[in-house]
């Protein structure tokens, strides 16, 4: 048993979590796994820095587990494997790209891991499609790997297309947010991998906001694609936290579990900042638009443009309704928006490219921008009330509440989600 200063420093950092089994109805139970088995060791030693690494990062952990398996893979663009200079623990070797990073298909292959085939989510395996976008199934044009699409009709895999597959691997960067559909995605694929007996490993990444948990609580009656459980819109939890709450609270039909492995990230706190090096999606090109996601887009309910067909997409807001205060914007087509709402039209609001981080699911912009519209009977569309997860908050704007009485009305809600969270943290509070 290694027992030197290294490896009770990171030990904690270290664990792979087990969760669920099967088809079962028993309740999930949860196995800490001693990682030396899996000379996960090697590795931290390398990272004399101290850096955040994912759970892809984590490759001592997940290798041996798929050695002689066929493999399938959901990723896009966001699944990659960091250049660790000067690693070599495992006579394994990162070849890399000039960004220093490489595709987690590229990094499976390049070690001899037999994957079959790509699972690509909303915005496709390389992450270029627009929102909501019909992705069609296809063939990756560097590894002649197939990509089945998981998104438009078929955002749950059907059985035969896990065919041929042994386990399924999950790699994906959620943002935190309960409309963001990574995680719609993730309790569709681990539904899909429980009615086959397949295990599914999740390689976790940190959630760029952190530990924020806010906003209204989502009501059955309003599931959808972009909500699909009882959560807040910011939920404060890793996509592998996440797993293993779906699982936990038998959310998936049925009540079944899947049997589910979650590969930790190593070095991370909740309340650390982190970076994302690549952009989630086409529309959160930065930190900035990630941060203030949740907070506008609410506005995608609305007439109001929070961006989309600008090069600040998710860091403005306006329409042609609101007042010229000095800031202005035309929405045109570019990348991931080839139609953006209120294309070629004038846009008066505000700039928030440059606003402090914020700390909660913030409604100030949204109350502004409902107050000096002029015709409030256009200002709302029907697709917000999906947005929000609940018919109350439309009801609260409209009859002229504040923000505060508004927060006010979450706390119950909140507070038992908190409670339940609780049991499915891995890095904290």
């Amino acid at each position: 048993m290694v027992c030197n200063s290294l490896f009770k420093n990171t030990f904690l950092f270290s664990i792979v979590f087990i969760v669920g089994c099967g088809k079962s109805l028993r309740p999930t139970t949860t196995t800490v796994i001693d990682t030396t088995a899996h000379k996960a060791i090697s590795l931290k030693a390398k990272n004399d820095k101290k850096e955040i690494l994912t759970g892809a990062d984590n490759f001592d952990a997940y290798l041996p587990m798929l050695e002689g398996k066929r493999v399938g893979v959901v990723t896009n663009q966001t699944g990659i494997v960091r250049y660790i200079e000067g690693h070599a623990g495992n006579d394994i070797k990162l070849n890399t790209n000039q960004e220093g990073m490489m595709s987690v298909v590229d990094f499976l292959l390049d070690n001899k891991v037999n994957v079959q085939k790509i699972y690509a989510p909303e915005h496709g395996f390389r992450g270029t499609a627009d929102a909501g976008e019909l992705i069609k199934d296809g063939k990756d044009t560097k590894t002649g790997l197939p990509i089945i699409s998981l998104y438009g009709d078929n955002k749950k895999p059907k059985q035969e297309q896990l065919d041929g597959i042994d386990v399924l691997v999950f790699d994906l960067q959620d943002v935190g947010a309960r409309f963001y559909t990574y995680i719609s995605s993730l309790h569709y694929i681990m539904e899909a991998c429980a009615e086959k007996n397949l295990p599914l490993i999740v390689f976790d990444r940190p959630n760029p906001n952190g530990g924020i948990i806010d906003g209204p609580i989502l009501e059955k009656e309003n599931t959808s694609f972009i909500g699909m459980h009882s959560i807040p819109v910011l939920h404060g939890m890793t996509i592998g936290e996440y797993g293993k709450m779906i699982n936990g609270e038998k959310w998936l039909k049925d009540s079944l579990q899947c049997e589910l492995t979650v590969i930790p990230c190593l070095n991370y706190k909740r309340n650390m900042f982190y970076h994302l090096p690549v952009k989630p999606s086409p529309n959160l090109p930065n930190d900035k638009a990630i941060n203030l996601y949740a907070s506008l887009c609410f506005f995608e309910g609305t007439n109001v443009s929070l961006g989309r067909g600008t090069d600040k997409q998710f860091q403005i807001y306006g329409s042609p309704d609101l007042p010229d205060t000095g800031f202005s914007f035309t929405p045109m087509p570019n990348e991931g928006a080839k139609e953006p709402p209120l294309k070629g039209k004038l846009c008066y609001g505000e700039d928030l490219s440059n606003a402090p981080r914020v700390k909660k699911l913030e409604l100030k912009w949204l109350l502004k921008a409902y107050e000096e519209t002029k015709d409030k009977s256009v200002f709302f569309t029907s697709f917000f009330t999906k947005l929000a997860g609940t018919t109350v908050l439309r009801q609260q704007i409209e009859s002229g509440m504040s923000e505060d009485e508004i927060r006010d009305s979450w706390k119950d809600g909140l507070s038992d989600f908190k409670k339940m969270r609780k049991k499915y943290l891995i890095y904290g509070r």
